[in-house]
């Protein structure tokens, strides 16, 4: 609590100016007809005024339709005349949660009096409002983040609101049960249902990342926290055009803290290379597009001093380094065929390639460290591949907005791992190896419908997802080997999820309400090699239903209240559950567990936000309540030191907390933004029992804390095309089950400039300058405890251009 009492001093830092997403401009579309003869008039004028202003305007086709495209949201009177018909005009309320509008049919009556006299018809289009609406979505984008440009996709989320990074996992609200999409799905490259491979993307690959604290039921319903939906680049101007980047950055300039004695030297200055190339050409009714990326990087991706303390007075104290090798390869390519003025069809594919070598040394000592008990080196070379293959159709109707879009997308992950250890005890040595094999098949289906109307929309859809992932796991034994050579073999997984939606939208002048359900069948099969010695194969499956509701009143122009409700699940992923111990660690051994179950979680929301000319206020009261909690839990077996760390389902969590976004620009040349979230967090008491490597029992009593953080950020625009931006994070203590995590601090500064006549850009930042950032746990067992201090590479700088064409 002292360090939360620190906050305050961190508003003279400021943090990054956001856009919230919205319906900037919307499309109103209908239907005109005879009275009488209940046909199409074509030819109808059709204007749109504003407090008798005139807006826009256009005329019917040959069956009577028509469209008025860019509308700011807001209050309208529309006029219908047409030569030899009665003048019919209509008020109209135009949202901005609907970017298509679909009014009734409008008929006019035939007349025998004189023309009517039309003005002449202009169609304008209006300039996008810069504040957002909505509270349920926001979108940034990745170029505006200027202190991390030339990083990893992982990086650039770091300075986002609401977002916080813990061990390599995105954090909404102080939760990791994100699910990560990439253009609107999940991927391998992210993870099915859980989040894997961020900080090895490249952030020049994508152009926006949008957060969606309370999705509604169009979305899968895995993810409790919310969903991160990564956008990737992606043009369709005219002819040929693209854009070229490169970035070098170098990292780990010091020793943090000296290394125990006996192990081999880590990694500083480490190279981090970047180059990125985008293409385009669109001509007619075809539009080829290609985006490519490679990042490499060598890291100090590890270093962690452990200090274990044992109930019979027993301390060991030991150095988890690992170097890092890291190549990365993003391609993706596709092309866009639009067929008429109605059907679209987009058939793309995607290549990724991440090779990762580590060199590993953990020696161990006792207390003070006059003795070595152990020393533990290895090799891990590991090369993940992806293809994804996507085809998507979509139809659209004669009313703006109405949308038939079926799509297809096929997905194939290969995890190709081989560890080398050398295990160097007082008396022997001996070395060790294992083999990992996975192999992961992904088919999506989907067909989604989406109908505007005059005070909304209706969106349904199906979906059906097959999912298989067979792995082997050879372990290969050496002399005087240490490894469990009897927990390999083979495992595989399958799971079938059907899902059906339908979601209703409607606004009018003062309220705003979205109701929606998604029911999802889900059937797990998790088969082991029977020959296994403690666990067996297993499965589950269930029917749920899972909704949402948001409920919005517009206190007038500047306020608005919004409710919000959602029940989600997170299913165990693969990895979650998987058999075989991993060895990366020597003494604290992680394993999967095939029991554990779905984490079914309910959160309600109250937002309120309040805007201005040139800023907003957002605030937000929330809480989540979950049952069957997913983590790792730690413990020991009798007559041994190592610790193992296998899933559990820890019982009931809750999560409460307050989130305030003040954004305001202040001239031209300056803006600032707050973003400041402080939550509480409560594990109850539960009791679990670890099967691996036998049988012992866990219990934990309740445990509860506040916690938060603050985000600052300054953005300057200076003259002569120079743009600057200076960013502060703050984050305070936590509670995890077994444990607390210590506070966390850094500041990051970017500048960029534009040359060579707005084409060019040139870039230069540095990440946590004043090499603060580190990972403090403090664990408690039964029999045990342990502190942990992990000195990971986060001291960045790079220098980066990018040219379009």
């Amino acid at each position: 609590m002292n360090r939360i009492k620190l906050l305050p001093f961190l508003v003279m830092l400021l943090f990054s100016s956001i856009a919230f997403a919205q319906v900037a401009v919307v499309t109103i579309s209908g239907n005109v007809k005879n009275k009488l003869r209940l046909s199409g008039l074509s030819y109808v004028n059709v204007i749109a005024r504003k407090d008798t202003a005139f807006i826009a305007g256009t005329i019917t086709d040959e069956e009577g339709r028509f469209s008025l495209t860019g509308i700011k949201p807001g209050n309208y009177q529309l006029e219908f005349l047409h030569s030899g018909f009665r003048k019919q005009t209509q008020t109209l309320f135009v949202g901005s949660l609907s970017e298509f509008l679909e009014i009734p049919v409008i008929e006019l009556e035939p007349q025998e009096e004189k023309e009517t006299k039309i003005e002449k018809v202009v169609v304008t289009a209006s300039k996008k409002n810069e504040v957002s609406d909505q509270l349920d979505k926001k979108t940034y984008s990745v170029s505006d983040n200027i202190s991390q440009s030339g990083g990893s996709v992982l990086q650039s989320m770091q300075n986002l609101p609401g977002v916080t990074i813990q061990e390599g996992k995105v954090q909404l609200r102080g939760n990791d049960k994100v699910t990560v999409l990439i253009d609107g799905k999940q991927t391998a490259l992210t993870g099915f249902g859980s989040q894997s491979g961020l900080d090895n993307i490249p952030a020049s690959a994508i152009d926006k990342i949008e957060i969606i604290n309370n999705p509604s039921s169009k979305y899968d319903a895995n993810g409790n926290a919310g969903i991160i939906n990564i956008m990737m680049k992606k043009n369709k101007q005219t002819g040929w055009n693209g854009k070229i980047g490169f970035t070098y950055g170098t990292g780990s300039y010091w020793v943090r803290k000296e290394n125990l004695p006996t192990i081999r030297p880590q990694y500083t200055i480490t190279p981090k290379i970047n180059p990125s190339v985008s293409l385009n050409y669109r001509k007619d009714k075809v539009n080829i597009f290609l985006q490519a990326d490679n990042l490499y990087t060598e890291t100090l991706n590890k270093n962690e001093f452990v200090t274990r303390t044992y109930d019979d007075g027993t301390v060991i104290k030991s150095q988890l380094k690992r170097n890092r090798n890291t190549n990365y390869l993003t391609t993706k390519a596709g092309i866009d065929w639009n067929i008429d003025s109605h059907n679209t069809l987009t058939v793309s594919g995607l290549y990724g390639s991440e090779k990762i070598i580590d060199h590993g040394d953990q020696p161990f000592f006792n207390g003070d460290l006059s003795q070595r008990l152990r020393l533990w080196q290895f090799l891990e070379d590991e090369l993940k591949t992806t293809i994804m293959a996507t085809a998507s159709y979509q139809h659209k109707f004669k009313e703006a907005g109405h949308l038939l879009n079926i799509g297809f997308n096929y997905t194939f992950h290969r995890e190709d791992e081989k560890y080398f250890y050398d295990n160097y005890l007082p008396a022997s040595t001996g070395t060790d190896a294992f083999k990992l094999l996975s192999d992961e098949q992904v088919y999506d289906f989907n067909i989604d419908y989406v109908k505007p109307l005059k005070y909304g929309r209706i969106e349904t859809g199906i979906k059906l997802r097959n999912r298989s992932i067979p792995t082997n796991m050879n372990f290969i034994p050496g002399i005087n080997s240490v490894l469990d050579a009897n927990a390999g073999g083979w495992a595989n997984y399958t799971e079938l999820i059907p899902a059906v939606y339908g979601n209703y939208i409607f606004e009018n002048e003062k309220w705003e309400a979205e109701l929606g359900v998604r029911l999802e069948y889900v059937k797990i099969q998790y088969d082991v090699n029977p020959n296994h010695p403690t666990y067996k194969s297993d499965s589950y499956n269930y029917t749920q239903p899972f909704p949402n509701l948001r409920l919005a009143y517009k206190l007038n122009d500047h306020n608005k209240l919004s409710v919000f409700y959602n029940r989600r699940v997170d299913r165990p992923n693969e990895v979650d559950i998987r058999i075989f111990p991993k060895y990366d660690d020597a003494e604290i051994i992680k394993v999967g567990n095939p029991q554990l179950r779905p984490q079914f979680t309910n959160s309600i929301e109250l937002g309120h936000k309040y805007n201005w000319s040139n800023g907003y206020l957002y605030s937000a009261l929330y809480h989540r309540f979950a049952n069957g909690t997913i983590t790792r839990i730690s413990s020991i077996v009798p007559e041994s030191t190592l610790i193992y760390a296998v899933f559990q389902n820890a019982g009931k969590s809750y999560n409460s907390g307050v989130e305030m976004i003040w954004n305001q620009k202040v001239s031209k040349a300056y803006s600032f933004n707050i973003n400041g979230n402080i939550y509480r967090n409560q594990i109850d008491a539960f009791s679990v029992e670890n099967l691996y490597p036998q049988s012992n029992i866990f219990f934990a009593n309740r445990e509860t804390a506040i916690s938060g953080n603050v985000k600052l950020n300054n953005i300057f625009k200076f003259s002569m095309g120079f743009d600057a931006q200076l960013t502060a994070v703050y984050l305070a203590p936590d509670i995890i089950p077994q444990g607390k995590t210590g506070s966390r601090f850094s500041m990051d500064l970017g500048v960029k400039k534009s040359i060579q006549n707005g084409k060019g850009e040139i870039f230069l930042n540095a990440t946590d300058l004043l090499n603060t950032m580190a990972i403090k746990k403090k664990i408690q067992g039964n029999s045990f405890a342990y502190t942990s201090n992990d000195y990971y590479e986060t001291q960045v700088v790079r220098l980066g251009y990018s040219y379009k064409f």
